[in-house]
């Protein structure tokens, strides 16, 4: 039996004010919560997507929303994090934008695992980087280059499937297949783009691959400094949108939470049989059944440039 918690929230301090400012009281926010969730016996935690800032990436500039990115194994938040880590006896998801000290300074938007035991675990980097609307996030950073780390820990197999890797089912199937009894997805979406599909994909990814996910996001609308447009021919704007919250947890029986609140800040926690991922696999049988032989043969063939489709054609 393993508890989970995850974590949606606001920003508490407006874009405008001072790096420092943000971070600081976002950081006063979730260690209330995580010391909340220590209280209800969490064992792993997970937060959202960037949870260390205001989701800037549609404004498509560089300043001031460099200055959060920090280094994934000895930045203010890992360290924060290891503390609390430490404190709870708890595994935590840390979400943030991690400049890569080693390889040139550069920008990924990264899940930095902590053990329980406050020590750094290891690092998971986004697969999908989204190019839809508002969500510019390639001006920032490119696809991740971790693959599809799965993480030993004490309570369980986990991995991270950050935001718009919930929409390629392949980036889900890959953690199954590495060994994932629980995945997370961390993310920042708002209503008008992805909330129909929002129900829908995690529960399906945990049915498919008999483990458990956590579909996470955050809440509120965040407001920014100057206008920038969405490529569409719609009037320039400030913010992009409501983000919806709905954060809920599903499990592989096709079973899962009720969602969090669509406005308000929350921790939603489940406690979970991880045995029921192995019972799933006996009943249904999908991954004896999944052919990856098939699959492997015939997407090495499609991405050739000479590749082409098997399609019989009428010709009467």
């Amino acid at each position: 039996l393993v508890r989970i918690g995850v974590v949606q929230n606001s920003i508490v301090k407006e874009t405008t004010a001072p790096v420092a400012d943000q971070r600081a009281a976002i950081y006063a926010k979730i260690t209330k919560i995580t010391e909340a969730a220590s209280l209800c016996g969490v064992n792993i935690i997970c937060y959202q997507e960037a949870w260390t800032m205001p989701f800037a990436f549609c404004t498509r500039e560089k300043q001031p929303w460099c200055e959060f990115a920090e280094s994934a194994e000895n930045g203010p938040t890992t360290q924060l994090c290891q503390e609390l880590a430490r404190k709870y006896n708890m595994v935590i998801v840390s979400p943030i934008l991690e400049r890569d000290e080693v390889h040139g300074d550069v920008l990924w938007n990264t899940a930095v695992v902590i053990s329980n035991t406050g020590s750094f675990l290891g690092k998971s980097r986004k697969n999908h980087i989204p190019r839809v609307g508002d969500f510019n996030e390639s001006t920032y950073y490119m696809e991740g280059d971790t693959g599809h780390v799965v993480f030993q820990t004490q309570f369980g197999r986990i991995a991270i499937n950050i935001c718009y890797g919930r929409h390629h089912p392949q980036n889900w199937m890959m953690y199954g297949v590495n060994g994932a009894d629980i995945v997370f997805n961390p993310s920042a979406t708002v209503g008008g783009l992805s909330e129909p599909m929002w129900g829908i994909e995690a529960r399906n990814a945990a049915i498919a691959n008999s483990y458990f996910t956590c579909a996470i996001n955050r809440v509120g609308t965040e407001v920014f400094p100057n206008e920038f447009t969405s490529g569409d021919g719609r009037p320039a704007h400030k913010d992009f949108g409501h983000f919806y919250g709905s954060s809920y947890i599903a499990a592989p029986d096709g079973c899962r939470t009720p969602g969090l609140s669509r406005t308000r800040d929350g921790l939603l926690i489940a406690e979970v049989d991880l045995n029921l991922c192995r019972q799933v696999k006996d009943r249904w049988g999908f991954r004896m059944t999944q052919r990856l032989d098939l699959y492997a043969a015939s997407l090495t063939a499609a991405i050739h440039p000479e590749y082409q489709p098997p399609i019989v054609k009428d010709l009467c």
